[in-house]
């Protein structure tokens, strides 16, 4: 009678033991799921923090731009590394010269956002008390000079373009411009505000027809409105940079122009005059009337300082001369450039 009690004891027993086994590997909804809860806790934690770190990207990239907008969400941007900020006298230096010296530039220094790709810049432009955003890349070094055409020129172009996209989604207008570029006089009185017009692009050789397709364009200088079009022009345009076959991505975004991508998309495109915005390739021949100068025609950081500072001396002598001498002023030669190919 016992060892029946102690049979049917043991079988229930086993039953138990079957029924708890049948329910953790069968009625639990996912092994995925940790079975101890700390495990639970560490993963939802990682993933939180990474979650939190894109969003605090996010949140200072519309800080920063809030900061610097004009009332319109308009702002100029260009981007720094640290040769562009290292030695005596610098591109930066010679920049921000520009907007101080300028006609009608020194107040679009509060709607300037200088995005740094690494902390050497970043601090050099808080210590400007300019405004700063730190643009995050991870596993490349954007810090040191990337000669004109090399690979790593190539990865920073397109990361900047995947940038640039970003400023467009969160609905700011953007003048973009390169940092080898003088401003000599406010360019927005040459910059037509007609809202039918997307994309107002400097050129490398202006045909002389402001609309024209067959103008190349120079992705150093233009300024762009936010809407879907745009936003999906760059979208697109990134999108090319695997199959880009060693263009760079002003090249890319020339071919795209000229296969019809802008018309589809219906991007209204305005090519702008090399009179106003000039550069070394297609130097403007008009003192009176030049808005930007632009080192273009020229490879290395050192030979761009060099002559960007010879067109600042030119600038300003012209400035300072008599006003019946000012229609004869000629730009000095860009030596420098010249040689440094």
């Amino acid at each position: 009678m016992d060892f029946q009690k102690n049979h049917a004891a043991n079988f229930a027993i086993l039953c138990l033991l079957f029924l708890g086994l049948l329910y953790v590997f069968v009625w639990t909804p996912s092994l995925d799921k940790p079975f101890f809860p700390f495990q639970n806790y560490q993963c939802r934690s990682s993933t939180s923090k990474m979650m939190e770190s894109g969003d605090n990207h996010t949140n200072e990239l519309e800080r920063a731009l809030s900061k610097a907008s004009m009332a319109d969400k308009t702002v100029i941007l260009a981007m720094i590394n640290k040769a562009y900020v290292d030695g005596d006298k610098t591109m930066l230096d010679l920049f921000l010269d520009g907007f101080w010296l300028g006609e009608g530039t020194r107040g679009l220094l509060d709607h300037l956002l200088l995005v740094a790709v690494d902390q050497t810049s970043l601090e050099r432009c808080k210590f400007l008390h300019l405004h700063c955003y730190k643009l995050e890349t991870e596993g490349v070094d954007f810090s040191g000079e990337k000669m004109y055409l090399s690979e790593d020129f190539m990865k920073m172009m397109w990361r900047r373009t995947l940038f640039l996209g970003e400023v467009l989604k969160k609905g700011y207008n953007f003048v973009f411009t390169d940092i080898d570029i003088m401003w000599l006089r406010n360019p927005f009185p040459r910059l037509t505000l007609n809202q039918s017009v997307d994309l107002q692009i400097s050129t490398d050789d202006f045909n002389g027809d402001e609309w024209s397709e067959s103008n190349h364009i120079n992705t150093g200088f233009y300024m762009i409105k936010s809407n879907n079009k745009t936003i999906q022009l760059f979208g697109m345009w990134y999108a090319q940079r695997n199959n880009s076959n060693g263009l760079k991505e002003q090249d890319v975004l020339d071919g795209m122009q000229k296969d019809g991508v802008f018309r589809d998309l219906g991007v209204k495109a305005r090519f702008l005059d090399s009179l106003y915005f000039s550069g070394f390739c297609k130097e403007s021949k008009d003192f009176e009337v030049v808005t930007t100068v632009h080192a273009t025609c020229c490879r290395s950081i050192h030979a761009k300082v060099a002559d960007l500072t010879v067109v600042l001396h030119d600038w300003l002598r012209f400035k300072n001369s008599p006003t019946n001498e000012t229609s004869t002023f000629q730009w000095s030669s860009h030596t420098a450039c010249m040689h440094s190919w």
